[in-house]
């Protein structure tokens, strides 16, 4: 009997992939990942020139991704059907060989992998191989420590009610937003709010060719894809050298 394997990509540079993650890929003979219909996908665009000669590829298609409400009922039943089916087709190939499924970023941290091992946990052997969290990347990218000393960071997915994104944004002192998008213009009014508003930036792509880091206020709300984030760094406790700031 195989094993299913995710392997987490990291921020989106293959180079950032770990050393274990890399060699299971290489070895792999049956490699599976997520994409949009029609799309090659991230976590396979990461992984190109990887992949040994004759490894049988297996693109799982969301059948919807930001084409209806993500909180109504049809999302979610489409969404669970697609996963109950893919468990099932990675359970089958497992039952006589190993199965790679990719995943950008940590597999764990807001991964739609997550979906798939809560079914699969259960009736095949499951490896978690963790990743460096995308948002690390983008972060690294501006140049600037997102935290410090005793600063609380808080992770927020810009499709919540504005009224829950800007009590977020006033508790924390470094931030973090994800899902941005079509969800910019209330992200925007959220920080303006919080009074947060100045110090944000958008990162696009972060560690990927094509990346794109911007102060939030220079970037127009039409111009701003679903996947990039929002940053706002933390100004926390931080030692100074004698005689600073006299």
């Amino acid at each position: 009997m195989g094993k299913i394997i995710c392997a987490g990509l990291g921020p989106g540079d293959p180079d950032l992939i770990s050393v274990r993650a890399d060699r299971v890929i290489r070895a792999a003979r049956h490699v599976a990942y997520f994409r949009k219909a029609g799309r090659q996908g991230q976590a396979r665009r990461i992984v190109e020139g990887m992949l040994a000669g004759g490894a049988a590829e297996y693109p799982m298609e969301y059948p919807v991704t930001t084409e209806i409400p993500f909180d109504s009922p049809e999302y979610n039943a489409r969404l669970a059907a697609f996963y109950d089916d893919w468990a099932a087709r990675l359970a089958a190939l497992a039952a006589t060989d190993d199965v790679v499924v990719l995943c950008e970023g940590d597999p764990f941290f807001y991964g739609s992998f997550m979906h798939l091992y809560v079914r699969l946990k259960d009736r095949v052997p499951v490896e978690v191989i963790p990743g460096i969290p995308g948002m690390a990347g983008c972060w690294n990218v501006t140049g600037q420590p997102i935290t410090w000393g005793d600063d609380v960071l808080s992770v927020v997915m810009g499709t919540l009610p504005e009224a829950d994104l800007v009590r977020h944004m006033q508790g924390a002192d470094a931030l973090v937003v994800m899902k941005t998008g079509r969800n910019l213009p209330k992200i925007r009014r959220a920080l303006a709010a919080a009074g947060r508003a100045d110090q944000a930036w958008l990162i696009e792509r972060g560690t990927m060719p094509g990346q794109r880091v911007a102060r939030l206020a220079e970037v127009g709300d039409a111009d701003c894809p679903y996947f990039a984030l929002v940053l706002v760094h933390g100004q926390g406790r931080r030692p100074l050298a004698a005689g600073a700031g006299q």
